[in-house]
């Protein structure tokens, strides 16, 4: 089974069992790890069999993807920052994100559309702050353990989107989603189900034994150290990495369906998957 997801703790941890072998039922999966701007496009071409996205992007994939309940980045507290060297205003400067279909620009382009940035520029999420810090652009929006780290930088958070959405809407922030080929059992001899099933098995085996993954999440951490590492994944891993539940896709609804209405991506319905 083909998967692709972020090098990021958050992911490795999660499914450090699954990629192991340690999941009771799971066939051997083949890894690419890469940014979400990366797989979002490799999604879009059908190169996976189960891939992490991002939610801003499903309008465009779930013709040929089926959103598995689990596995995800969703949460409260855990949104992409605006950062700049001192302004709280992108009002006509130039802006770095992460990626054109991110669940952070997405939400961006919600809270900036009365005073809209003069320009954006797409760069991977790890080369944002410096080149804010070095004055290449105004303005980066930055996700995952930036969170943690940007004062290092001398940079300055001009907007939490994630305490935005959370005060507009009262919902959790639905980042990252997995995502499954809906002709996975041709390709590989198990459902869509089966396999959200094997991804929750996955993440409970996470909890149950966190130092089983850990070289695994350090190996692939990006020099990261042991303290953002584990506010990173306290963070994003969580109950709804367990199970969406009603919260969950009714945060996702809301993401895609305020988007459509302002016509940012294309209408979507998002089915619920049935795993028992």
């Amino acid at each position: 089974m083909r998967m692709a997801f972020s090098p990021c703790p958050n992911d490795t941890f999660v499914f450090h069992a699954l990629v192991h072998g340690l999941v009771p039922g799971a066939p051997p999966v083949d890894v690419d790890f890469a940014d979400v701007d990366v797989t979002n496009g490799a999604a879009e071409r059908g190169e996976y069999d189960l891939v992490k996205v991002s939610y801003a992007a499903l309008p465009w994939l779930l013709d040929q993807y089926t959103l598995l309940p689990c596995g995800g980045a969703l949460g409260r507290g855990c949104g992409p920052l605006v950062l700049t060297t001192g302004s709280d205003s992108v009002e006509g400067k130039t802006v770095a994100v992460p990626g054109d279909r991110t669940t952070a620009y997405l939400l961006f382009r919600f809270w900036s559309a009365e005073r809209p940035p003069a320009r954006v520029v797409v760069r991977p999420f790890h080369e944002i702050m410096p080149a804010v810090a070095a004055g290449e652009v105004d303005a980066g929006l930055v996700i995952h353990e930036a969170r943690f780290t940007y004062q290092r930088y001398g940079l300055h958070a001009a907007a939490d989107l994630g305490d935005w959405w959370e005060s507009t809407t009262g919902l959790p922030i639905p980042l990252g989603a997995i995502l499954a080929r809906k002709d996975l059992e041709a390709r590989t001899g198990i459902t869509p189900a089966a396999a959200a099933k094997l991804v929750r098995a996955s993440v409970e085996a996470a909890w149950a034994d966190p130092a089983a993954s850990r070289a695994y999440v350090l190996e692939h951490a990006q020099e990261m150290e042991d303290a953002v590492v584990d506010q990173h994944i306290g963070l994003y891993v969580n109950e709804f990495t367990r199970d969406l539940g009603t919260d969950g896709y009714a945060a996702v609804d809301a993401l895609l369906g305020r988007a459509a209405e302002a016509g940012l991506v294309p209408p979507v319905a998002i089915p619920r998957l049935a795993t028992v």
